[in-house]
């Protein structure tokens, strides 16, 4: 059976534990990391859940994953509100397949 993972501080990926997500607390860039790359070796983990403010940290290790894992891996905005990590990454990733910045400018 395929499992979902949430990555980020205790207090903002607690809540998905109820709705049977498994929690991967962490606290700094090197414990994210860790996390995330032994997520990217788990077979079994479909669906990624990473905080904007977590992934912010170490943004190569999100491609890092997505290079080892078909899971699928998704940056959530915190209490505090979206930083549009999310959509900058997706503006990257098609400026740079297609060449052109089709998505618009900040």
């Amino acid at each position: 059976m395929s499992k979902a993972v949430a990555i980020g501080e205790r207090g903002l990926i607690l809540g998905f534990k109820g709705v049977g997500v498994e929690v991967l607390p962490v606290e700094g860039a090197e414990a994210f990391k860790r996390e995330l790359l032994r997520a990217a070796r788990d077979p079994e983990i479909a669906l990624v859940l990473v905080t904007e403010s977590v992934a912010a940290l170490d943004p190569e290790v999100l491609k890092e994953f997505r290079a080892l894992s078909p899971a699928i891996l998704t940056t959530i905005p915190t209490h505090r509100g979206s930083t549009h990590f999310s959509f900058q990454e997706m503006r990257s990733a098609v400026e740079r397949s297609i060449g052109v910045d089709m998505l618009g400018k900040d």
